[in-house]
């Protein structure tokens, strides 16, 4: 209870009151009270099980508190933005900082809504469909003799590698530099989503892919 007199903690708590999300109705889920799920669609036949804003992952806040790590392939069904949001928490200063992570994803959301016009749970999904490799190295070989050779990439490891290098690209342009985390966020979001080469996942993806190509 003198946790929650505190007024840091009552403003932050305030944050999320229903009162300060806009009126709708008791049906719909939008994701802060704002962007909708129905019309967000997975244009990659093969990412559609693995990157997950269908009915069942439908949330008003990422942050759903769910065991994804208990079982292989469990992560699969954590909603999408959440795991934006848990890969966002990363080096040991930012570990556990959860609603922290979820206010700047909300920041980054309004951002790219403003400049684009577009739902932007969509605008994510599309940066993550074109943010993962489709073609990697591996290391193959024993005593001694070791040479790289190209292998097709995984759905979820495409899933996963792409949210990563969105969170890198945009901790990395944000460090030392006047532009807020949210906003190197969004730039990050929305250039990936348009394959723009100023993305830091695609030029890690293009150059991820030339070098599997070279070791086919």
């Amino acid at each position: 209870l003198k946790l929650l007199a505190r007024p840091s903690v009552a403003r932050h708590l305030a944050r999320f009151h229903p009162s300060s999300f806009p009126a709708m109705s008791a049906a719909e889920i939008k994701l802060f009270g704002k962007w909708a799920y129905e019309d967000v669609m997975v244009a990659d036949l093969s990412l559609q099980d693995y990157i997950a804003v269908k009915q069942g992952a439908y949330t008003f806040l990422p942050h759903t508190q769910g065991r994804y790590q208990k079982k292989k392939f469990r992560k699969a069904l954590c909603p999408i933005v959440e795991r934006l949001c848990c890969s966002l928490m990363m080096h040991g200063r930012n570990n556990g900082k959860k609603l922290m992570a979820v206010r700047i994803v909300k920041q980054a959301f309004e951002i790219i809504h403003l400049l684009t016009d577009l739902n932007p749970i969509q605008v994510y999904v599309d940066a993550v469909q074109n943010g993962g490799p489709r073609e990697d190295s591996t290391r193959v070989g024993s005593a001694g003799v070791v040479r790289r050779q190209a292998v097709d990439v995984s759905p979820l490891r495409r899933v996963n590698q792409a949210i990563y290098l969105l969170c890198t690209g945009a901790r990395n342009s944000s460090f030392r530099n006047i532009k807020s985390i949210s906003e190197c966020l969004a730039d990050e979001i929305m250039n990936a989503a348009k394959e723009s080469s100023n993305s830091y996942a695609i030029k890690k993806k293009d150059e991820i892919e030339r070098v599997a190509k070279a070791n086919r």
